[in-house]
């Protein structure tokens, strides 16, 4: 598996030539094609300029160490377009952030036809969508679909809100009827309703109980 020239091209897109240093939208100083000091040297501080060819070069020796962390956290063997479209999503994100991802899971587990929508989750900047992100996880997703057969049943889609379980309806439509259950139950047993109704309290607050086990599942499998 090896990182193609339209894996780089991609990154050098998305990233753009800074040859000035500057402070990303995460406060952290980068230049050239995205560099920063997380990715090893040269450090980057204010002031800092670089010539564009001098950035070409160090986004080849970055790709490279991102190329071994996508390389060593895979378990099966990738096209090497399927590998640049992954190198290219950890280069943005951080390998920490990739190697926890469900793109990755998805991958190890040869779930390629849902990378496109997994890739999808990750367009979020300062907690909101960012048109940029989902351009370049759009790109992404081609790439790694171009040899590996037609994402899902629509093809690569538009971004996904991946809701958090506690934004959903469905949840919250859950606690409401859970919370029904319970003082259903208590009013019944207190006006001398009985048994049955106890009964009926538990079954709604049991069938609430599942309903928010099996969204909260579905949100940690789809990585948000």
């Amino acid at each position: 598996m090896q990182m193609t020239e339209a894996g780089l091209a991609l990154i050098r897109q998305f990233e753009g030539f800074r040859g000035t240093a500057y402070r990303c939208p995460g406060g952290i100083w980068t230049i050239g094609y995205g560099h920063t000091a997380m990715a090893g040297p040269p450090d980057v501080a204010e002031g800092q300029t670089m010539t564009e060819a001098d950035a070409g070069a160090l986004l080849k020796a970055d790709a490279d160490k991102f190329a071994e962390g996508v390389k060593a956290a895979l378990t099966r063997e990738l096209s090497d377009a399927q590998f640049s479209a992954l190198v290219s999503f950890a280069y943005n994100v951080g390998l920490g952030a990739f190697k926890s991802s469900s793109v990755l899971k998805a991958v190890n587990a040869g779930g390629f036809e849902t990378v496109p929508r997994r890739l999808q989750l990750w367009v979020k900047g300062g907690g909101r969508v960012l048109p940029g992100l989902v351009k370049r996880r759009a790109a992404e997703a081609d790439l790694f679909m171009s040899e590996s057969g037609k994402a899902e049943e629509t093809g690569v889609p538009v971004a996904i809100d991946g809701k958090p379980a506690f934004r959903s309806t469905s949840v919250l439509a859950a606690l409401v009827a859970a919370i029904t259950s319970v003082i259903s139950g208590t009013l019944g047993a207190a006006s001398g309703a009985g048994m049955a109704t106890l009964l009926a309290g538990a079954a709604g607050l049991a069938a609430a109980i599942w309903i928010i086990r099996e969204r909260l599942l579905k949100s940690r499998e789809d990585g948000v």
